[in-house]
């Protein structure tokens, strides 16, 4: 299967999403400066990952004009 748009808008989704995941542990452990990284880390991947969407679903609709 050929690398496209959509999957890599699924893999910031899940980067994203682990980001969420490791910053949540950080702030249970009470590591709150590891833990703000990850929020912050977490914020950047989720802006990627909605960018990538977005791009990702305005090529399928100009690709699927074109047929």
């Amino acid at each position: 299967m050929p690398y496209n748009s959509h999957q890599r808008a699924a893999e910031l989704h899940e980067a994203a999403a682990h980001a969420h995941r490791a910053a949540a542990v950080s702030h249970g452990k009470e590591d709150h400066q590891t833990g703000q990284e990850h929020s912050r880390q977490a914020l950047e991947h989720s802006k990627n990952a909605h960018a990538a969407s977005q791009g990702a679903f305005e090529k399928s609709l100009s690709e699927s004009a074109k047929h």
